[in-house]
């Protein structure tokens, strides 16, 4: 059985609802999915509580330890980049919630007309009245085709005549000129300063103003 990443479960089905949740992953991860949804939203709820109050939470409401409280706590902090992105799937998903708990409030009191209205919200929001959009049929896609060329006229660039031949020309030409040079390696230059600035040591350390007057 494929090993499951409990955060990067989360990244993708945070708020899955638990159905689906149960056909995609081993039961240990579906508790591990729900228990961190339920603290996030405390998390969110909370925002001012410090690591101990979180974990003080964590422990007393799943049972959990204080070492799996921590874990959970990491999870929410990595998520909360990718889930400030996606705030609009969360309050989709609060939504959704509320909506199904009012129609099963609804069914128990046999209030069938607030089960209608709760049934066409719910219908309207997540747009179930409308065909699905069709699927990008990618397998009747026809690539474009591309043809690799040296002629500049197909972007409406006048070509020079003869260009090629030229191209040859020129070379043969300067190859040919250029035989008798060769390569020779780098030589430190020897400009004999003493030489050619003999005045330089006795003008070391005078002043320049007495040099000016």
């Amino acid at each position: 059985m494929a090993q499951h990443n409990t955060l990067e479960v989360c990244r993708v089905d945070l708020f899955t609802v638990q159905d689906e949740l149960e056909k995609r992953y081993p039961a240990v991860i579906v508790a591990a999915v729900l228990r961190i949804r339920e603290e996030y939203n405390w998390f969110i709820a909370n925002p001012d509580a410090k690591d101990r109050q979180f974990v003080e939470y964590a422990t007393s409401r799943h049972g959990i330890s204080r070492t799996l409280a921590y874990n959970d706590l990491g999870v929410i902090k990595a998520l909360l980049p990718h889930l400030a992105q996606a705030s609009r799937d969360f309050h989709r998903y609060r939504y959704n919630e509320m909506i199904i708990e009012t129609y099963q409030m609804a069914k128990k009191r046999k209030d069938t007309k607030t089960m209608e209205k709760a049934a066409s919200s719910y219908a309207k929001f997540n747009r179930v009245d409308l065909e699905d959009e069709q699927a990008v049929p990618y397998d009747l896609i026809v690539v474009q085709p591309f043809t690799a060329t040296d002629d500049p006229s197909v972007l409406g660039i006048k070509p020079i005549p003869r260009l090629q031949e030229r191209i040859q020309e020129l070379l043969h030409k300067y190859q040919a000129e250029n035989m008798d040079i060769e390569d020779i390696e780098f030589e430190e230059a020897d400009l004999e300063e003493q030489t050619l600035f003999p005045d330089e040591e006795k003008n070391d350390g005078a002043d320049p103003e007495e040099d000016i007057l």
